[in-house]
This record gives C-alpha cells, structure tokens and sequence, in this order.
C-alpha cells in the first residue's frame, strides 16, 4: 500500500494532505520537546477548542433558553415557538448558499469577528428585550392597544433569527475551514480535531441546559436572561481575542483565493452561459466580430445599466443557483445527502422521542439518566472513528459506521411491534363506518390498555438543531400525560431506547466521516457555499421529520414515525454506499 500523500486539486490550487506515518512522527518528536504542554497551551488547536466551548455552550444555553422564553410570553401556547421555528428553519434554507458564499469571499479574520460580533451583540440585546418585556409586561400590553406586545415580539424573533444565521456562518467559518488549514491538510490532525470538536459539543449541549435551567428555576427568567447576557459579554471578549491569535501565529489563514467583486462575478457568469451556446457550433478559427457578438455585450451592457437594487437582486438569485449546483458537482455529494438524510428521524433524545417515553410511565428522572448514558455513547462514537479511521481508511470507516448505526436501529424497528407498543393502526382510517369504528374502537381498547389521548395543547417544539444531528430539548411533545399509569409491558420502551442509545456509537462516527469527506474534497475557494448548502439540506430534512410528527402526533402513532425515520436513514446510507462504491472503483480504475 502507497504511503505517499495524497493531493486534490481545485482551480489551479493544489492541497495535499499528510499521511499517517508523517504525522506520527511529526507528533513523536512535538512529544520530545521539554515544555510540550505549556507550547500546546499557547498553541492554536487548544485556543480553537477553548473558543469552540465557550461559543458551543452559549449557543446551547440560548437555543434552550429562547424555546421556553418564548411559551412564557404567549402565555404557554406554542404560537411564538412554531413562528420562530419556522422563520429559523426559513432563512437558513434561503440563505445557506449566499452565507457560504460571503464565507468564501471574505478573508478570513473579517468573517470569524463580524459573525462572532453580530452572533453575540444580537444574543445581547435580545436578552435585553425579554428582560424588559418580563419585567413591565402588563404596562407594554396596555401601550398602543396591545401592538407594542406584538412588536417586541417581533423584534426578538428576528434577533434570534439573526443570531442563529451569525451563528451558522461561524461555525462554518472555523470548524469546516479553519480547521483544515490549522491541521496542515494532515488527515490524522484533522480527524483529531474534528472528534474533538464534536466531544465538546457532546458534552455542552447535556450541560449548557441544565445550568441555565438551574439559574432560571432557581431565580427568575429575568435573572436567566441576566445570567445569558453577562456570558455573551464576557465570551465574545474572550472568543475574539483567541480567533485573533490564532490567526496571527498561523500564517496559512491569511492566504485566501483572490476576492472577486460582485458585478465582475455576475458579469463573468452571464458572459459563460451566454457563450455556451456558441461553443457547441464554435469553428476553429477565430471567429470576428458578428451580430450575435454584438448582442451579447449589448446585453451585458444593459445588465450594467440596471439600477443597482436589480444587480443585487439579480446577483443573489445567481449565487444561490451557483452554491446549488456547487453542491450537486462535488464528488461527496452523495455523502452529504446521505448525512442530511438522517436528520429526517424522531429515533434521538429530543423533546418528541421524550415526550412518547412520558405517554409509557418512564419518568423524568430516568429519561435524564438515559440522556446522559447517550451522552456517553456518543463520545464512544468519537473514539470509534480515531480509531478505525486510522486502521481502516476515512471511507471504510464510514461504511463500519452506516452498518452499526443501521444494525442498531433494527431494535427500534422491533420495538414497533414488541409487547406493550401502543401502536394503533385503526387511527389512521378516519372514513370508516361508525360501526366498523366502534368494533375497531373496543379491540383497540382490549388490546393496547396504556394508550392516552392528546389533552391540552400539544406542545410540539419546531425548532431544529443547528449543528448536529439531534438537538435536546426538556419540553414534552405530549402535555397533561398521566404518568402514574404504567403499560402491560415494558419491553417495546426498553429496545426502542436501547436502540436509540446503542446507534450513536455509529450515527456520530459516520458524521465525522462525513465531515471530514467534505473537508478533504470541496476545494478552498468553495468550502462556505457548499458547507452552507450542506446546512440548508440539513435544516430541510429536520423539518420534515417535524412535518411527520404534526401528521401523526397520537402516541398510538409512534411506530408509525420509527419505521418511517428507519426508511429515510436507510436511504441515507444507501447513498453513502453508493459514494463509497464509487471512490473505490475510481481507485481501483486508478491503478
């Protein structure tokens, strides 16, 4: 087997990336040097994981925080959450590509300080408008007839809104491009950092909730919203002052392909598509100057003439359609519909997965340890893949990874039709006759003794995550639940859990495959707009996922919801297998 470096190449730029035995070497004489860990302390990686946990464990706090804000506000009703849910999932799906794209346009330093600036200010004076509604709530209601109320509500959507999508391009910034020019295009380093990463998200989002829902059950939801604006303060001094001197003692971060303005952008674009057509009939002589030349530019020169609202207008319509094409060309586009397709799945420990575990006696307490037993398996998850990616290669890895995630989840499937599942198909035939109904009714009732009907509002979350595949959430999809009635069986509960827990181990390793893939093959100057479509596939297949919940929200049609995730993750990794099927016939034709 070669041990020779790899490269791609991309535009005329050559990236190589190190192998294994240089990196180990290169790791054992960093070992042998007296200081070694006052010299990582100052060095780059750790500055990059210290600044990664501060802004991991304030975005945790604040996602958490705004979901339960917003339902105290419209007096426990979902109306905001939904709104908000709906408006994040919206603006990122609309504007992955042109945030990747600014990304990708932008030096570097520019774009991790404005999106850590405009992250932490908006979080800031977000923070600052809840607190003043809380506190003079009866007064703003009276103002303008109540329109003062709708306003601030307004205001503070938005603010998250911008937080989120400031958010998002940082981490788009530091984990998908600053990280591979840090670890020198070294797989190793760069597979290390990235479990690293992911380790610290891990363990922030169980952590980061549970503090700031300490601070407000203890104190107030002024004092939370207190407690959250005092930590982006202090975070974005310290997150600001670490990015700074990463980038000045890695001098690679501040080599970017050269920035093309907008207008030459959209002019070289219509310039290409314009002369596609001629390139098909094109002679080999050089071709004078004729009529269609001439409307060519005379074209183009309108386009110059326009004013300057279209051009942008015009500009941010072609970026979109550009990132998206972007995204389909890349040779690990099947690997990254792979992943997005796994995010369109209600087997995690979010609030739907909790709230039907509510509907089957499990109680808090216990859902709380099974979260953080998770917790564990997906750190397991992350040393997994180190290690196979070393023994095995990233591309094997991720097939290891698809077979025990799949393998997994077959305990789900079982748990759909094991003892004590409340699943009633009869629910789903509302146009039967009323006698049939009633006949289907009492065998439904002889048969599944532990089944509750939806009462109150049905508290169903809409938020999705923003940086990894299952987010968590202490609201319950299913309000006003008996939790004293236990079911005939609890056997459905524990393989739909066991399950769900034992699949991490191989649902984060094959994340990091799959990140690390695209990592390696997206070329530097496209890394934002492809990551940023990347981020907008993500946030379109978590809302689907939401969209089956709202279709079936009975507990009874649970199993329903698990077979269907099983069949969109299967799919997910069937296009992974066709991914990895292809690379290793390339490389076999290679050779």
């Amino acid at each position: 087997m070669s041990k020779r470096a790899d490269a791609s190449q991309c535009g005329g730029v050559v990236v190589e990336f190190e192998s294994d035995d240089i990196r180990d070497a290169r790791a054992n004489r960093t070992r042998s040097i007296p200081g070694s860990a006052l010299i990582y302390l100052k060095g780059p990686k750790f500055l990059i994981y210290v600044s990664g946990a501060l802004s991991m464990w304030g975005d945790r706090m604040w996602h958490f925080a705004i979901s339960v804000f917003l339902i105290e506000l419209y007096g426990r009703n979902l109306l905001l959450t939904a709104v908000f849910g709906l408006v994040v999932a919206g603006s990122v799906l609309l504007l992955g590509a042109l945030i990747g794209d600014w990304v990708d346009r932008n030096p570097r330093n520019k774009v991790a300080h404005a999106s850590l600036f405009i992250q932490n200010i908006s979080v800031t004076v977000c923070s600052i408008v809840l607190m003043l509604v809380f506190s003079y709530k009866q007064r703003i209601e009276q103002i303008w007839d109540g329109w003062l109320t709708v306003v601030c509500y307004t205001v503070v959507i938005v603010l998250a809104d911008v937080a989120n999508l400031a958010s998002t391009a940082l981490t788009i910034a530091i984990q998908r491009d600053w990280i591979v020019v840090i670890t020198g295009y070294n797989r190793g380093h760069l597979a290390g950092m990235n479990a690293t990463m992911r380790r610290i998200d891990q363990v922030t989002n169980i952590l980061a909730p549970l503090a700031v829902g300490q601070v407000m059950t203890l104190a107030s939801n002024v004092v939370g919203c207190g407690f959250i604006l005092g930590w982006n303060l202090v975070s974005l001094i310290v997150e600001f002052f670490f990015l700074s001197r990463v980038y000045r003692i890695v001098p690679a971060l501040s080599v970017k392909p050269p920035v093309v303005e907008e207008d030459q952008v959209y002019l070289q674009r219509m310039e290409r598509r314009m002369s596609q057509g001629e390139d098909n009939v094109a002679q080999p002589q050089p071709q004078p100057l004729t009529e269609g030349n001439c409307s060519t530019s005379l074209h183009i020169k309108e386009i110059t003439n326009l004013p300057l609202c279209f051009r942008r207008f015009r500009w941010l319509v072609s970026t979109c359609k550009d990132g998206w094409r972007a995204y389909y060309r890349q040779p690990v586009f099947l690997a990254g519909m792979g992943l997005a397709f796994l995010y369109t799945t209600v087997l995690g420990f979010d609030c739907i997965t909790t709230g039907y575990a509510y509907t089957q006696g499990i109680s808090g307490s216990l859902l709380s340890l099974l979260m953080g037993v998770s917790a564990i398996t997906g750190l397991m998850g992350t040393v997994m893949f180190t290690r196979l990616r070393k023994s095995y290669g990233l591309v094997n890895t991720g097939i290891i990874s698809s077979c025990l995630h799949l393998g997994c989840l077959l305990l789900c499937v079982c748990s759909v039709f094991a003892p004590g599942s409340p699943m009633d198909l009869s629910l789903l035939m509302p146009y039967i006759t009323s006698n049939s109904s009633t006949e289907l009714g009492g065998m439904a009732n002889r048969r599944q003794k532990h089944t509750y009907p939806l009462r109150g509002g049905n508290n169903q979350p809409l938020l999705p995550d923003r940086s990894s595949i299952h987010w968590t959430n202490n609201t319950v999809l299913f309000d006003n639940v008996p939790s004293d009635t236990a079911p005939d069986s609890y056997i459905s509960i524990i393989l739909l859990f066991l399950g769900v827990i034992t699949a991490r181990i191989g649902l984060w390793s094959f994340d990091l495959t799959v990140t690390q893939l695209l990592q390696e093959n997206i070329c530097e100057s496209e890394r934002g707009v492809v990551n940023g479509v990347q981020s907008s596939m993500n946030y379109l297949m978590d809302l689907l996922h939401f969209i089956m919940v709202i279709s079936a929200p009975q507990p009874q049609h649970f199993g329903i919801l698990v077979i269907i995730s099983v069949l969109f993750i299967t799919t997910g990794h069937t296009m992974y297998f066709l991914y990895a099927h292809k690379v290793k016939r390339k490389r076999r034709h290679d050779t």
